[in-house]
């Protein structure tokens, strides 16, 4: 069982960067693929990165790739998020996402655990 939890979410400007952390508690943090997903207001949640067990492979999004970062820290049992070049259609609500197993997988219901989601609003 993990229990997760997003921080760092706030309102920003385009061309800002921003760092998001997912704390995440619980055993054997290490097992898990962790991931983050996005929901904007009106759509359906939409895969953003996702990180293997011992953080060596990433894959991301494509609306997302050379902008944003998935690293983790598995001695801090955390996921982080690294944002730049802010855009206003990267405002959403951002969640963290658990997966027990060795395969990257960007599909929603493949993930185990949720966290409560962290808003990241981009405007001037």
């Amino acid at each position: 069982q993990v229990q997760l939890v997003e921080s760092g979410g706030r309102l920003v400007q385009p061309g800002d960067s921003l760092r998001l952390s997912c704390a995440a508690s619980g055993r054997s943090f290490s097992n898990y693929i962790m991931a983050w997903f996005r929901q904007a207001p009106g759509k359906e949640r939409e895969f953003v990165a996702c990180i293997n067990r011992d953080g060596e492979r990433t894959y991301y999004g494509d609306s997302v790739k050379g902008r944003f970062t998935i690293s983790r820290d598995n001695a801090k049992n955390t996921v982080y998020l690294q944002m730049n070049s802010l855009k206003p259609e990267d405002t959403a609500v951002y969640y963290c996402a658990a997966r027990f197993g060795s395969v990257l997988t960007t599909t929603l219901s493949e993930y185990d655990y949720w966290g409560q989601g962290t808003q990241v609003t981009v405007s001037s």
